[in-house]
């Protein structure tokens, strides 16, 4: 509930009539976004061979990114930093002027630096620039200035220039920080895709929370294996009834083998009542939806169930890799499990 004062404030605003047509107001938000968006397209289409270049750097790197910026481009610098760790490739932010005053032991000979500044010119990242050039260690330079003294002395430098900033005064950095982020996540989503890192190897990093739970839990944690009914498609129709009243609408059918040849679910039955009277006698194999989409216990649930959200189903059949039945799993346990 809005306070005392809260109410106060929104009638007098009200009363008063004053400020900008709402319209205007959408219309100067929407100019904002559009002129960002217009940035990444223009940093997108310069994209050229420095940007190979930068992932192999950072491919082979032995030791950290020293990720280094100051102002708004240290903010980005954190978060970029931040991205790179959390994917799999050891970063760390450092201030400029804080290395000057007794962090620079953080640094090492096996590091890589990336250096994040608008101009190039920032004279706070001289002093970091110059001792990590002493150390032999190649700098990734993301600056708007390809003519700057930052750029000058970076081993690859990649280009993230606008040609003007969202801020109506052209003054508060906009533009040039979304393009200095998005340049960054290019960086570390290309490095992420060549170490072959995967969903389970970003579960390590995130154990925590629904995101922890969508990256860890297997269908095996999840599924039913004991007790649950399978059917022949050479039993009659009647024999699925009370299992697909029990098991919530899906039954596996199974060969003699106990390899999973389909399932029989309450729409095929619902189906096959419409079409005939003497539906109990009709051979499940008949009815049921031959080759079923499958899944094994080993699979993410995350995964798992965007697949079954896909395409509109409720359980799948669980199977070994020889196709044999080892239980079901039903999406509500999985979204009652908080995967999702």
């Amino acid at each position: 509930m809005p306070s005392e004062a809260q109410s106060d404030l929104a009638r007098a605003v009200s009363a008063s009539g004053a400020g900008p047509d709402q319209a205007d107001l959408l219309d100067e938000a929407r100019g904002v976004l559009r002129a960002e968006a217009e940035a990444l397209e223009s940093i997108a289409e310069r994209l050229d061979s420095r940007f190979s270049e930068a992932i192999e750097l950072l491919r082979v790197a032995e030791g950290r990114i020293i990720v280094t910026g100051v102002g708004k481009s240290g903010l980005v610098a954190r978060k970029v930093a931040a991205t790179f760790t959390s994917t799999g490739t050891p970063a760390t932010f450092l201030h400029p002027v804080d290395g000057l005053h007794g962090d620079l032991g953080m640094v090492s000979r096996k590091d890589l630096g990336i250096f994040i500044s608008k101009s190039g010119g920032t004279s706070e990242l001289r002093g970091l620039m110059e001792y990590m050039l002493r150390l032999g260690l190649p700098i990734i330079a993301l600056t708007g200035r390809m003519d700057s003294t930052l750029a000058r002395n970076s081993t690859v430098v990649l280009d993230c220039g606008v040609s003007e900033e969202a801020c109506p005064l052209d003054l508060a950095p906009t533009s040039s920080t979304t393009a200095a982020m998005a340049m960054g996540d290019a960086l570390a989503m290309v490095l992420l895709q060549r170490k072959g890192f995967r969903a389970e190897d970003f579960a390590k990093f995130h154990p925590g929370g629904s995101l922890g739970r969508r990256l860890t839990l297997r269908v095996r944690d999840l599924m039913i294996n004991e007790g649950y009914p399978e059917v022949t498609a050479e039993a009659p129709v009647r024999h699925a009834i009370v299992p697909l009243a029990h098991m919530r609408g899906t039954v596996p059918v199974v060969d003699e083998s106990r390899r999973v040849v389909g399932v029989i679910t309450t729409g095929d039955l619902t189906r096959l009542m419409d079409r005939r009277s003497d539906f109990l006698d009709v051979e499940i194999g008949d009815v049921m939806t031959r080759d079923p989409r499958l899944t094994t216990p080993e699979a993410l649930a995350g995964a798992v169930v965007h697949a079954m959200e896909n395409h509109g189903i409720m359980a799948l059949p669980v199977v070994d890799g020889k196709g044999v039945l080892q239980g079901v799993v039903h999406l509500h346990d999985i979204l009652r499990a908080g995967v999702v």
